[in-house]
């Protein structure tokens, strides 16, 4: 085949498969018919408000959905008013045309807080939803009372090979299109040092997300919108008690990256998790439940030694 034929054909290829990249907004088949869903700009969220106390809003990470938390929020529910929600473009919210970086997912739960009209909150934060706790004590800093965050996904070296090729255009869509569902059990097993934890109820509520329309779009645009440089700069700006609940074995976010984000941000204190990986809420869910529990209850600051 003469290069002129390869390149066309690789061409059509690519606009085929961008063609795939679709958005979507409104209802889903096969969403609760139970939940709480709320327009927030032209956005549809679901979100969850239990218990009665002062608020705490829980953000999920990457490719993730509100039930993550839902063996923490019985706990805090027992103490806290608590926030639970699916960012845009994940679990059952929209997932329309726009921006996906952690200032758009900032202002989003920042919408819904407003209409909830909750003034004030502490934020609980898993992965790269810490990139969007920390924009909104970058933002709204009067606002935030604390923060705790679960293995943070939110430094720049920390974005794969396969995040950074997809920023260009047509070869993120091509990789997207024909990757982003492949094999979520042999990604999700990574993320877990006792695979045991790792269970097939859990396995198909992921596959089951990937298939949602929309997803894998959004996906990307999550993707392209995590440009943490400018972001990693701020972080000694934040002035906040933070709590920073780390796997000791974790293989997506290595603890030597809990360690740094200690040292940048100015009151904060890191735990650590034995025999646990990317998910210390499932691995060490007592452990690290309890003490995410203490720390909301506390009305001390925490300072560096």
């Amino acid at each position: 085949m003469s290069p002129w034929k390869v390149h066309t054909l690789l061409c059509c290829t690519v606009w085929l498969l961008c063609g795939c990249l679709s958005y979507h907004q409104g209802p889903m088949e096969g969403e609760p018919e139970d939940g709480n869903f709320r327009n927030i700009g032209d956005t549809r969220v679901r979100y969850t408000d239990t218990g009665v106390g002062p608020t705490v809003v829980l953000i999920h990470g990457f490719a993730s959905s509100l039930e993550t938390w839902s063996d923490v929020v019985p706990i805090l529910a027992q103490t806290h008013r608590v926030i639970t929600l699916d960012l845009k473009g994940f679990g059952w919210t929209d997932r329309p045309h726009g921006d996906y970086s952690p200032g758009a997912q900032a202002s989003l739960v920042f919408g819904l807080l407003d209409a909830l009209e909750i003034e004030t909150f502490a934020v609980v934060a898993h992965s790269w939803g810490s990139s969007v706790a920390l924009t909104m004590a970058l933002k709204a800093p009067e606002r935030v009372t604390k923060m705790a965050l679960y293995d943070a996904w939110v430094y720049e070296e920390q974005l794969p090979s396969f995040f950074l090729w997809a920023r260009t255009d047509g070869i993120g869509e091509l990789l997207f299109a024909m990757f982003y569902d492949e094999r979520p059990d042999e990604r999700m097993a990574r993320a877990f040092f006792d695979p045991a934890k790792l269970t097939e109820s859990l396995v198909e509520a992921v596959e089951r997300s990937l298939q949602r329309p929309g997803t894998r779009a959004a996906a990307l645009a999550a993707v392209r919108g995590q440009q943490f440089e400018a972001l990693a700069a701020q972080y000694p700006q934040i002035r906040h008690s933070v709590l920073l609940l780390w796997g000791e074995n974790d293989a997506v976010t290595p603890v030597d990256i809990g360690e740094r984000l200690n040292r940048d941000l100015p009151n904060s204190r890191l735990v650590r998790y034995s025999r646990c990986g990317h998910f210390p809420m499932i691995e060490a869910q007592t452990e690290s439940t309890n003490e995410l529990a203490k720390f909301l209850l506390e009305t001390r600051v925490l300072e560096k030694l």
